[in-house]
C-alpha cells in the first residue's frame, strides 16, 4: 500500500505570490510583482525573495516565531538551491525534497504523516518556480531566442507555502498516495505533457484502488502541469485503461494563463498546483472534496544529453473542505 489516510491533517493558512505574466493570467493573487527579478540584481535572489516573502508572511500572521517544528520544501534550481538559500540563519528543521513538478504534494505527504502519527503537531510545506531560471536550466536562455516547439510549456513564475497543523481547520488533508517512476520511452523534453500524462493515470487508478473509491467520490480532479496536450492524453489515458470518466477535471497549468498570452501549452513547475489550488479551486464553494495529481518529469539536462528516455511522477493528494 502506498496510499494513506490521516484522521487530523489541516491546512491552517497559506500563502502565494506570482510574477508579471501570471499577474495578466486568469487568477487574482494576493501578491504579485510586475518585475521578474523583483528589486533583486539576479534572478536567483528574485526566486528565494519570493520564496522569503511567503515564509515570512506565514510566520508573521501566525505568530510562530522561532516555533517551527519542519520545513519540507524544494525547487527547481540545482540541487533545490532556492529553498535551502531561503532557509539560512532562520534555524528551522528543514527537510529538502525534488520530485520536480510534483515536490509540493511530495512535501505535503511527508508533513501529512509525521503529523498524522504525532510525530510533530505543525510544520510548513514550499515551493517555487521563476520562469527565467529554470528555462536556462532545462531549455535555453530566453536571451537565447530559441524557437520553441508548439507543444511545449512556460515554466510559472512563482512561490507558495502551506501551514500545515493538528488544530483542526475547514481544510483537512484526508489522504494522499505515493507515486511510482513511469517511463513510456519518450525523449522530447519539450514535450512534458507526454511525458507525465501516464504516471498521473497510474496513480490516480492506484489512489481509488487501494483506497477502494470511485471516481464520483470527487467533486473535482485537478492535475498539476500537464498543459493543454498532456490533459487529453491523460483523460484518454484513463479512459482507454481504466475506463475513467470524470465529471469534473480541471488541468491547473491550462487554465493559469489567458489563451492570447502566448504560452504555448500552459504553465509548469511546482508553483502551479499550489496557485491554482488556492488562489481557485478552494474559491469555489463546489469543490468540496478535492484530489490533487501533481505531476512531475524527473529528467536533467544531462541525462536528456545523454539521450536517455524520461521518467515521471505523480503524487496524489485528496483534500476535503468543511463548510
Amino acid at each position: 500500500m502506498s496510499s494513506f489516510k490521516y484522521n487530523n491533517v489541516y491546512i491552517k493558512d497559506y500563502e502565494t505570490i506570482a510574477g508579471p505574466k501570471e499577474k495578466e493570467g486568469n487568477l487574482t493573487y494576493p501578491n504579485t510583482s510586475d518585475d521578474y527579478y523583483f528589486g533583486e540584481e539576479r534572478i536567483e535572489d528574485a526566486e528565494i525573495k519570493m520564496q522569503n516573502i511567503c515564509l515570512t508572511k506565514i510566520i508573521k500572521r501566525n505568530k510562530l516565531n522561532n516555533h517551527i517544528e519542519l520545513v519540507v520544501g524544494g525547487d527547481l534550481l540545482n540541487q533545490i538551491t532556492i529553498t535551502s538559500y531561503n532557509l539560512v540563519n532562520r534555524h528551522i528543521p528543514f527537510l529538502g525534497v525534488y520530485n520536480a513538478c510534483a515536490t509540493f504534494n511530495e512535501s505535503l505527504i511527508i508533513l501529512a504523516n509525521m503529523i498524522n502519527q504525532g510525530s510533530i503537531t505543525k510544520g510548513i510545506a514550499i515551493t517555487s518556480s521563476h520562469n527565467l531560471n529554470a528555462e536556462r536550466q532545462y531549455r535555453f536562455p530566453i536571451e537565447y531566442g530559441s524557437p520553441k516547439k508548439n507543444y511545449t510549456t512556460f515554466t510559472t513564475t512563482g512561490a507558495a507555502c502551506a501551514l500545515i497543523t493538528r488544530e483542526p481547520t475547514n481544510i483537512k488533508i484526508e489522504s494522499s498516495t505515493i507515486g511510482t517512476v513511469v517511463d513510456y520511452g519518450i525523449k522530447d523534453a519539450t514535450n512534458m505533457g507526454a511525458v507525465m500524462a501516464p504516471s498521473a493515470a497510474e496513480t490516480l487508478n492506484k489512489h481509488l484502488t487501494e483506497l477502494h473509491r470511485s471516481l464520483d467520490y470527487y467533486d473535482i480532479i485537478v492535475t498539476g502541469d500537464l498543459g493543454q496536450l498532456g490533459s487529453k492524453l491523460f483523460l484518454k489515458l484513463i479512459k482507454e485503461q481504466y475506463n475513467y470518466t470524470p465529471k469534473y477535471y480541471l488541468d491547473a497549468a491550462s487554465i493559469i494563463y489567458k489563451n492570447e498570452q502566448d504560452t504555448y501549452q500552459g504553465g509548469s513547475g511546482p508553483v502551479v498546483i499550489p496557485l491554482v489550488l488556492f488562489n481557485k479551486i478552494l474559491k469555489d464553494s463546489h469543490n468540496k472534496k478535492i484530489l490533487l495529481l501533481a505531476t512531475g518529469s524527473l529528467h536533467s539536462p544531462l541525462m536528456v544529453n545523454l539521450k536517455k528516455s524520461i521518467p515521471s511522477i505523480t503524487h496524489a493528494i485528496s483534500i476535503e473542505v468543511i463548510k
